[in-house]
């Protein structure tokens, strides 16, 4: 007959965290295996469901030799699987504003000239764990097809796993923001309820009911009843 023990240790799994064994329980996920470990960990926490890309990881499964690329906080835990936190990669963020870009298309290469040097090669594609097609959109964007390239990089978390593995070194995920921005300012009509209503903000139309939210408490806020 089965103990408690032997039942316990049936639910655990040994996964090896930087080079170090430990055994959890089975159906955590990766980030919460670090901390079932006691890692404490100060860079690579964020949302925890997989949106804002801090918890890139690098991890092997059990017998495989290719070294894959995820979401810590999205991967789960399984039988000698091997993992660590992927450290900052020094990722190229060229400095433009958006008011002074007059050819956002012929502009993509002037901040990102790496574009055009692209080998077709798919490895940013692999790595992405949001499952982006992220050489489509490198080529669409090159092309002028911002529409389409804004569209594909829409699920983009910013991980930057896709920069490492790049060997024309493109910043991919930095490319797919300047996409969308650009899709946004130029080439989207704005509904024309969102410009009336931004034009009412500008003229203070909404100044008196903002200084009574502001004078508000926590507790009255959660109960206001500006509409």
């Amino acid at each position: 007959m089965p103990t408690v023990e032997t039942t316990e240790k049936k639910n655990l799994v040994t996964v090896e965290i930087m080079g170090k064994k430990y055994q959890v329980p089975q159906g955590i996920t990766l980030i919460q295996a670090m901390w079932h470990t006691g890692h404490r960990i100060t860079r690579g926490i964020g949302c925890l469901g997989g949106v804002c890309g801090a918890c890139s990881t690098l991890y092997r499964t059990k017998g495989s030799y290719e070294l894959k690329q995820g979401l810590g906080c999205q991967l789960i835990v399984e039988e000698g699987i091997s993992f660590s936190l992927s450290a900052s990669f020094p990722v190229q963020k060229p400095i433009y504003r958006m008011e002074e870009i007059t050819d956002p298309k012929q502009d993509l290469f002037k901040y990102f000239p790496e574009v055009a040097l692209c080998r077709n090669c798919n490895a940013c594609t692999e790595a992405c764990p949001q499952g982006i097609d992220v050489r489509t959109g490198i080529w669409k964007a090159a092309f002028g097809d911002f529409k389409e390239a804004s569209n594909l990089f829409l699920s983009c978390v910013m991980c930057s796993l896709c920069v490492p593995v790049c060997i024309a070194e493109i910043s991919s995920n930095q490319v797919g923001l300047y996409v969308r921005r650009a899709e946004g300012v130029f080439f989207n009509e704005r509904p024309p309820q969102l410009s009336s209503r931004i034009e009412e903000i500008h003229c203070g139309k909404y100044n008196t009911q903002w200084e009574t939210l502001m004078k508000m408490s926590e507790e009255e806020l959660k109960t206001c009843p500006i509409a």
